[in-house]
C-alpha cells in the first residue's frame, strides 16, 4: 500500500515524486468545480467522460512537521490508516476496494500524505465513505500498531541497502543544514522502534482534520452528486467539531545558497562506477514562479539525447555513461541538480565541464530553437496529454493544498510559454554560480 516519495525533478515534463505529469491536463470544457463544506473541507470536483473515478484526498502534513522525537511518524501513519477504523476492522476496507475491482494506494513525502482509490461509477456512493472513515477515523489499534511496526523498521533496512536511497540522502544532508527535508521520510529505525501508538493517535488528531485536506475527485459522475456524497458523508458527524490544524501551522526559512564550492565525498562498496552530483540551492514552491526558468533550463541541459550536456558528455565525448539535470521543489527550498554516473577518473574533468556549462549560461543566453522545442513539448503534452482521473485528481488536489493554488495548475503550459529566454539567464545568473554549489562524489573505493 504504502510508497515513500522521493523527490527527484521539477520540471516541463512532470512531477516525478507524485507521479503526476503537471503538463499533461488535457483540455476541459470548464475548470473543476471547487466546493468547501461547512466543516471547512475543500472538495475539487469534475466530470470525465471516462467510465472510472478517482477519490484522491490530500492532506497536509508529511516528516517536514515531525520533530526530530518522532521522525518517521507520518509515513508510519499512513500505513496504519489501512488497519481500520471504528466501524471498519482490520482488512475489511481493502476487502470491499477488490471485490468491485477497485485499488487503492498511499505516498508520504516530506510535505504531504496522499490516498487514493479508483472505483467504478456505480460504486462511488458506497466506496467513497469508506475511504473516508479510514483516513478520517484511523483506529491505531495497539497490536496492529506492534505488528505494523516491524513492517516500517524491515521498510527503512530495505532503504539503507538501496545504494539509490543512499545517495539521496547523502545529497540532502550535504544540502540541508537546517531545514528538516535533511532527515528521511521513513524516520530512522531507532526512532520509530521506541514511537508509541498514543503519540501516533495525537499526532493524527492534530493534522487528520477536514480543514487540513482537500478531497479531489474526478470520473464520469455529475458533479453535484460527487459533491453530495462527500457532504452525506460528513453531515452531523461529529469530526466536524474537531479542532482546527493551520494550513501552514509550521513555517521554515530556505537555506542560503552556496556561498562556496562544498565538497562531500563518500565510499560505496556496491558501486561498480562513481557518482557525481552538483546540486545548487534554488526556490521551492512557495515561490513557484521562480522555479520556471529553471524548469525549463534543466530539460534544455539533460532532457534527451539531443539536449546539451547529454550530447556534450555522454555522446561526443563519451566520459559519461548516464547524465541527468534535475529541478526539483519541495514547498520551502528546492534544488537544481546535476548528476552523473562515469568512471572515478572522469569526475575532475566533468565537473570541470558542467562548470563550463553555467557559466556559458550566465554569458550567452539559451537558443531560440532550444526554448521552442521545450514550448511545443509542453504544448503537446498539454494537448494530446492523458484523461486518467487518477491524474487529474492527483494534480488537483497537490496543487490546490501542497502548491496553495489550483489556478496554477490549470494556466500552467500558458506560464510555460511565457518563459523567455532572457527569463531563463536572469535565473541562472541569480541562483546557478558556477563557484558555489554543493558536490557530492561517491564512490566505490
Amino acid at each position: 500500500m504504502s510508497a515513500i516519495v522521493i523527490p527527484r525533478r521539477l520540471d516541463v515534463a512532470a512531477f516525478d515524486q507524485i507521479e503526476i505529469d503537471q503538463a499533461t491536463v488535457a483540455p476541459a470544457a470548464t475548470a473543476p468545480t471547487q466546493h468547501i463544506l461547512p466543516n471547512g473541507i475543500k472538495i475539487i470536483a469534475e466530470q470525465v467522460p471516462v467510465d472510472a473515478v478517482n477519490l484522491s484526498i490530500w492532506v497536509n502534513v508529511g516528516s517536514a512537521v515531525e520533530s526530530n522525537e518522532i521522525n518517521g511518524m507520518a509515513h508510519f501513519l499512513e500505513h496504519m490508516v489501512f488497519k481500520g477504523s471504528d466501524r471498519l476492522g482490520l482488512g475489511e476496507f481493502e476487502r470491499a476496494i477488490e471485490s468491485h475491482g477497485g485499488n487503492t494506494n498511499a505516498a508520504t513525502s516530506q510535505d504531504y500524505t496522499h490516498f487514493y482509490i479508483n472505483v467504478a461509477p456505480k460504486d462511488f456512493a458506497k466506496l467513497a465513505p469508506l475511504q473516508l472513515d479510514i483516513v478520517l477515523k484511523a483506529s491505531i489499534p495497539d497490536e496492529e500498531f506492534q505488528r505494523e511496526r516491524h513492517v516500517v523498521l524491515e521498510e527503512i533496512r530495505r532503504s539503507e541497502d538501496n545504494p539509490d536511497r543512499r545517495i539521496y540522502r547523502h545529497i540532502s544532508e550535504m544540502i540541508y543544514e537546517q531545514l528538516p527535508y535533511r532527515r528521511p521520510v521513513l524516520g530512522l529505525a531507532e526512532v520509530v522502534s521506541t514511537v508509541t501508538s498514543e503519540q501516533m493517535r495525537s499526532f493524527h488528531r492534530k493534522w487528520y482534520v477536514p480543514q487540513n485536506m482537500t478531497i479531489s475527485v474526478v470520473g464520469n459522475l455529475p458533479v453535484t452528486e460527487i459533491i453530495e456524497v462527500i457532504a452525506n458523508y460528513f453531515e452531523g458527524d461529529a469530526i466536524a467539531d474537531k479542532p482546527v490544524a493551520h494550513t501552514l501551522a509550521h513555517t521554515f526559512t530556505p537555506e542560503r545558497p552556496f556561498d562556496a564550492i562544498v565538497r562531500r565525498e563518500v565510499i560505496d562498496p556496491s558501486l561498480k562506477q562513481a557518482r557525481l552530483s552538483m546540486t545548487w540551492r534554488v526556490p521551492g514552491l512557495v515561490e513557484l514562479s521562480e522555479t520556471y526558468p529553471l524548469s525549463i533550463l534543466a530539460n534544455i541541459l539533460g532532457s534527451g539525447r539531443t539536449s546539451r550536456m547529454v550530447q556534450d558528455l555522454r555522446e561526443n565525448r563519451r566520459i559519461v555513461d548516464r547524465i541527468s539535470v534535475s529541478n526539483s521543489a519541495m514547498r520551502w527550498q528546492g534544488t537544481f541538480q546535476i548528476f552523473a554516473k562515469l568512471n572515478i577518473e572522469d569526475v575532475a574533468i566533468v565537473e570541470q565541464i558542467i562548470r563550463e556549462h553555467i557559466l556559458k549560461l550566465h554569458e550567452t543566453p539559451v537558443t531560440d530553437e532550444e526554448l521552442a522545442k521545450i514550448r511545443i513539448q509542453v504544448s503537446n503534452r498539454f494537448v494530446f496529454g492523458n484523461e486518467s482521473p487518477r491524474e487529474r485528481a492527483g494534480i488537483y488536489g497537490y496543487y490546490d493544498r501542497i502548491v496553495g493554488s489550483l489556478e496554477l495548475a490549470l494556466n500552467y503550459p500558458d506560464l510555460i510559454k511565457a518563459i523567455t529566454k532572457e527569463d531563463i539567464q536572469a535565473a541562472v545568473r541569480r541562483y546557478l554560480n558556477p563557484d558555489a554549489y554543493g558536490v557530492l562524489i561517491v564512490k566505490s573505493a
